[in-house]
């Protein structure tokens, strides 16, 4: 299983730290990088304009596709006018897990 790196349980789900490049050509995940202050993130970037949440829009549906989730069950949490991004994944966090890790394993 994953180590934590850029997911974090909380009582509503789970977070997920996402660096998002807007304005980025293609709707995709690029992998996991490290920030200068060592956090893991997901690396993304999406074709939407950082405009009135457009980009925020995308992110969201993007990281629901990539996991096989409703669209609704993904949310900005923090982040909302910056590049780094908490996601808010909507469910029960032992179930979202297991989930999540498979694909994060998958990214490296």
């Amino acid at each position: 299983m994953f180590d934590a790196g850029p997911v974090t349980p909380e009582a509503r789900g789970l977070r997920l730290a996402v660096r998002v490049t807007p304005r980025g050509g293609a709707d995709r995940v690029d992998g996991l990088t490290r920030g200068a202050d060592d956090q893991l993130w997901v690396e993304a970037r999406v074709r939407a304009l950082p405009d009135k949440g457009k980009a925020n829009q995308a992110i969201t549906k993007l990281i629901a596709g990539e996991l096989g989730l409703a669209k609704t069950l993904v949310s900005v949490l923090s982040g909302t006018t910056n590049r780094n991004k908490i996601l808010l994944i909507e469910g029960d966090p032992g179930d979202l897990m297991p989930i999540v890790s498979t694909w994060l394993e998958g990214l490296t």
